[in-house]
């Protein structure tokens, strides 16, 4: 049981790290390429395991389903975090993010037409108050902050619910490193697509260090996390393991604080606070 905890929160910690670098390449590279380079790094490590595994990938046979989920997970999720992450601190991104508990169970009823607790939207109450005291607060140490890149982690948020619940939908058909590799195919692509046109060579200022950062969410981030949350998950169960994903806006806070030496104003401390609380109340 120990172990399966210590995977879930090393998966955290890794998911926490992709914001800081998301933060630290934001003014050295589009969003849309950075997001394009990451994830064509990440099919060649997943199509790997997947050989190893001896897992064939069906890429036109399951292609409606990959499409929406690449589009929506990899591509919408993605490119939206590095774009508000050019806007707005890690530390305030973090603490947005902790509102994704809260979009899956909103979107949960539609889909699945599983039937969600008042408890549970209690929960989901308190989140939003939380997300709407950070908005309120984030200004008084965070003058550089902008109401777009809260719009656009906000709408990440969304998009990760929306991919996740219909993960578990089409979870029925397909085993969870089969429907990342496939929908990272696609939202590659899509991602590659939006880079036409919009992608100038001037816009680029890569360093040592940036592309250390670009190895990393390629990497750990992305492959790495996923291999440790889902080797977790299975060893602590599905129930148990949900709270620990509320870990991910604690550990963005602490390494905004310590890496990147990001402010918070006690406002939006406490923003962050309530909606970290309302997502973990909502998940329990």
């Amino acid at each position: 049981m120990k172990r399966g905890i210590s995977l879930l929160v090393i998966a955290t910690i890794l998911w926490g790290g992709n914001y800081i670098c998301g933060r630290f390449l934001g003014p050295l590279i589009p969003s849309t390429l950075l997001n394009t380079v990451r994830w064509a790094i990440s099919i060649v490590l997943l199509i790997a395991i997947m050989a190893l595994n001896k897992k064939q990938l069906p890429i036109f046979a399951k292609w409606k389903e990959f499409v929406i989920l690449g589009f929506l997970g990899i591509f919408a999720f993605s490119t939206l975090n590095y774009l508000g992450l050019r806007n707005i601190s890690a530390s305030q991104a973090g603490m947005i993010s902790a509102g994704i508990p809260v979009a899956i169970l909103t979107f949960t009823p539609f889909i699945l037409k599983e039937r969600i607790k008042a408890k549970a939207w209690i929960g989901v109450a308190v989140s939003i108050l939380g997300v709407i005291v950070l908005f309120l607060g984030k200004h008084a140490a965070d003058t550089h902050g902008s109401l777009i890149g809260d719009l656009e982690i906000v709408l990440s948020c969304l998009a990760w619910g929306l991919y996740t619940v219909l993960g578990k939908r089409y979870g029925k058909q397909l085993d969870p490193l089969t429907m990342t590799a496939g929908a990272a195919v696609y939202g590659t692509i899509f991602s590659a697509l939006s880079c036409i046109g919009t992608v100038h060579a001037s816009a680029i200022h890569m360093t040592t260090i940036a592309w250390l950062c670009v190895i990393y969410v390629s990497t750990f981030a992305s492959v790495g996390a996923y291999l440790a949350w889902n080797a977790g998950v299975k060893i602590v169960g599905a129930g148990r393991a949900a709270p620990y994903i509320n870990l991910l806006p604690v550990w963005t806070v602490v390494f905004g604080v310590l890496l990147l030496h990001e402010q918070i104003s006690w406002m939006s401390l406490g923003g962050g606070v309530l909606t970290i609380l309302g997502a973990i109340f909502a998940s329990l």
